[in-house]
């Protein structure tokens, strides 16, 4: 038998804790006493059974998005395929792309139906999903790299900017990832497809066949990995500045066609201490 979710305050008393299985969020909102209560009790209530709904259509989320037709019944299931679809007609990419996001989003909605809030954020692992009413603002803290993290600038959101979603992907990071990029951090109108952008940016940061970049096939570290056999970083040894710059490079061209399009609004690369940065802007 499953272990239930867990739900509890933090010993802060101003932040709410949702764990179930590999779901690990962190929830707090801003506003009178009587909406914040409104807010976590919703919270918690959306969350319990979110994961078992996603149990229930994991065959189908583990496969690649179709860019024109999505199978899946589920709301987050829904919405992780309308996150990716975009990207699927040019590159191999699941649902389970924007799990993570998607999931932040859900939890975020379902408080933002009952109560009305100056702000709120939902953190899912660094995946993070904003509220934000006239005039608040959040300071997010940026980091090089999430498993030993190392802020290294922030960034000011205010209820004007198209940003209510934050999302972090790397090699580093606690999903798997195609490319060498410590960490790749995107913001976007929500965190779905800051969490499908972010993926497929720090996919291509990479120098393909480089001998100090090992790789395994995903299936061999998670049997049930949407990724298969497709090989996935594990250690990335000493780079020069030179294919250092290189990477990043890839990376950036990738994150320029998505900022040109208008999926993202900025993003961040890092790789072995350089970061190559960039913010959307209209003529």
């Amino acid at each position: 038998m499953r272990t239930p979710p867990q739900i509890r305050m933090l010993p802060d008393g101003r932040r709410l804790h949702l764990q179930d299985g590999p779901i690990d969020l962190i929830v707090e909102a801003f506003g009178p006493a009587d909406a914040m209560r409104a807010a976590y009790a919703a919270a918690a209530s959306r969350f319990r059974g979110l994961l078992d709904e996603l149990c229930d259509e994991l065959p189908l989320l583990r496969m690649p998005a179709h860019p024109n037709r999505c199978l899946l019944q589920g709301p987050v299931a829904k919405r992780m395929h309308a996150a990716v679809a975009p990207f699927a007609a040019d590159c191999f990419i699941t649902p389970m792309a924007a799990v993570a996001g998607s999931v932040a989003e859900e939890i975020l909605a379902a408080m933002t139906a009952v109560a009305s809030l100056g702000k709120a954020y939902v953190n899912n692992g660094g995946d993070i999903a904003l509220h934000l009413s006239t005039p608040e603002c959040f300071t997010i803290g940026l980091v090089d790299r999430p498993d030993r993290p190392n802020q290294f600038g922030k960034a000011m959101l205010s209820s004007a900017d198209n940003v209510r979603g934050i999302a972090t992907s790397g090699w580093r990071g606690r999903s798997f990832s195609l490319g060498i990029a410590d960490a790749v951090t995107v913001l976007a109108a929500d965190a779905s497809l800051a969490d499908a952008a972010a993926t497929i940016v720090a996919n291509e940061v990479d120098l393909p066949g480089h001998r100090a970049v090992f790789r395994v096939p995903a299936q061999e570290l998670q049997a049930d990995s949407d990724l298969g056999c497709r090989l996935v970083t594990r250690d990335v040894g000493p780079l020069d500045p030179a294919e250092v710059q290189e990477a990043l490079g890839r990376g950036m061209k990738c994150a320029k066609r998505l900022l040109a399009s208008g999926f993202i609004t900025a993003a961040a690369l890092h790789l072995q201490g350089e970061t190559q940065q960039r913010v959307l802007t209209h003529a």
